[in-house]
């Protein structure tokens, strides 16, 4: 049984995870109504590093590290996006 098993390493990723998950809808709220596009573009970045946070709290309950891999290829994909939305933005509103 799971609850059998909860260490405090265990215990304190679930409770990381409860939390991400909350902030995630809250970024997506603000994604959806977000009324001016910068607002849209920090939304999706937001959004872009809580499951980067959620891949790390699932690499740490499961132990295996190859979903590592998928955080920082996401962590890099989201870096370059925010930079090529505010090369975007910067020559939008100028």
């Amino acid at each position: 049984m799971i609850l059998q098993e909860l260490t405090l390493i265990k215990g304190a990723v679930l409770s990381a995870f409860f939390i991400l998950i909350i902030s995630l809808f809250l970024a997506f709220s603000r994604l959806v109504r977000g009324p001016v596009l910068p607002d849209r573009i920090v939304a999706l970045d937001l959004i872009v590093s809580l499951a980067v946070g959620l891949i790390a709290g699932y690499t740490i309950l499961t132990e295996q590290s190859i979903f590592l891999n998928t955080a920082v290829v996401l962590a890099l994909i989201a870096f370059l996006g925010t930079v090529a939305f505010a090369l975007y933005l910067e020559r939008r509103w100028l």
